[in-house]
């Protein structure tokens, strides 16, 4: 049986910049991942990255190409009932966002570990976790480790090797998805827009100045095969018309369907196993807020590991699963009132519609609700 001080079973954004953060303290690791390296490095996720979560990847190591290619953003723009408002998030907070998306986060921190000639197996698929014990059971055999870090996602193994008599799950089903594509045309905005609609919601992003990302409200359940090129184009131009602007269309690269829930499941932590990032919780991805608390659950994660480490004190490991959900919870909240104003409840009536055009006139002439959004939308600094 092989040993070592840490085990991390996933090699997402989350897995790996732990990796990183323990090797730059010298503590040792083995990350352990089903997928092959081709699909870590290609699968497309999240790509909005907080202020401190764009400073965590410096200070891994791993920010110099984030830094030369990702798109610093000072704000998000609302649109609705034909009129388009800025948000100015850095003048507000004093911070900003990058986008530079996961894909590429995961690339680098792979590049990273493969240049340190550290253990990171893949298409190594985990089959059972033992928390007590700290022994890892997986395909090529069985791993002993002082503490377990299970960064799997949400159909791990990891959370599923908690007693279910100790955990709580709580979670919420939206009636509704996002189709998302990536088209290769040059953004039509230089800033996030965010668009409510009597059709549904609709979202322009983006992930290079040749790269554009694009979202629509869909069933949850909606099949992608129903929604040809010509048609996606034409339920955004409908939903993200304005006077005087043009959205450009180019060719699609990639479209699928998400559905979105809400989920947290607590504690985070039992015998030695610790959980982080998807793997303990879900958001809607209306706030942009799914890589950003993983990448948060890792820095509380690491602290504690180096402290432990370095002092025999198991103080900050037994109060991971508070520090975090403070954190979470906010997050989730954020995410479900985003996710509430800007797309179009299933079944609602104009009584629903009119709520959320209250909620967006709110924000968008109010300085103390734009200050909220922002900030919660940047990052909270302390929870």
């Amino acid at each position: 049986m092989t040993k070592t001080q840490v085990g991390i079973v996933g090699a997402g954004p989350a897995g790996l910049t732990l990796a990183r953060l323990l090797e730059l303290e010298g503590i040792e690791t083995i990350v352990l991942e089903s997928r092959d390296r081709e699909y870590c490095e290609q699968r497309i996720r999240a790509g909005v990255l907080e202020q401190r979560s764009a400073e965590l990847l410096r200070d891994a190591g791993v920010g110099e190409r984030m830094d030369r290619e990702g798109i610093v953003h000072r704000g998000i723009n609302l649109q609705f009932d034909g009129e388009r408002h800025y948000v100015p998030m850095a003048d507000l907070t004093g911070r900003t966002i990058v986008l530079y998306g996961q894909t590429e986060v995961v690339k680098d921190l792979i590049a990273a570990r493969v240049e340190s000639g550290l253990p990171l197996q893949f298409d190594c698929e985990v089959q059972s976790v033992d928390p007590e014990r700290g022994i890892v059971h997986h395909a090529e055999g069985a791993l002993e480790c002082d503490l377990v870090a299970g960064c799997d996602g949400f159909h791990g193994v990891c959370r599923q090797s908690i007693p279910a008599d100790t955990l709580t799950l709580v979670e919420r089903e939206y009636p509704f998805g996002w189709l998302g594509i990536l088209a290769s045309v040059a953004p039509s905005t230089a800033e996030l827009l965010y668009a409510h609609h009597e059709r549904g919601f609709a979202l322009l992003s983006l992930r290079s100045p040749q790269l554009s990302r694009y979202y629509l409200q869909v069933a949850h359940d909606e099949n992608v095969a129903e929604w040809p090129d010509e048609r996606i184009w034409e339920e955004l131009q409908i939903r993200t018309a304005l006077d005087g602007w043009t959205l450009h269309e180019g060719p699609i690269i990639e479209k699928g369907v998400t559905g979105m829930r809400s989920f947290v499941a607590s504690p985070m932590q039992h015998g030695r196993l610790y959980l982080a990032g998807d793997a303990a919780h879900i958001v809607p991805p209306t706030g942009a807020k799914g890589l950003n608390l993983a990448l948060a659950d890792i820095r509380l994660l690491a602290e504690a590991i180096v402290h432990q480490v370095r002092t025999g004190s198991r103080d900050l490991l037994d109060a991971y699963t508070d520090a975090c959900l403070r954190r979470v919870w906010r997050a989730e909240h954020f995410s479900w009132w985003m996710t509430s104003m800007l797309h179009r409840l299933p079944g609602g009536d104009p009584f629903d519609l009119e709520l959320q055009r209250a909620q967006l006139r709110y924000v968008t002439t109010s300085d103390a609700a734009a200050r909220s959004l922002a900030e919660n939308y940047v990052g909270l600094e302390t929870v």
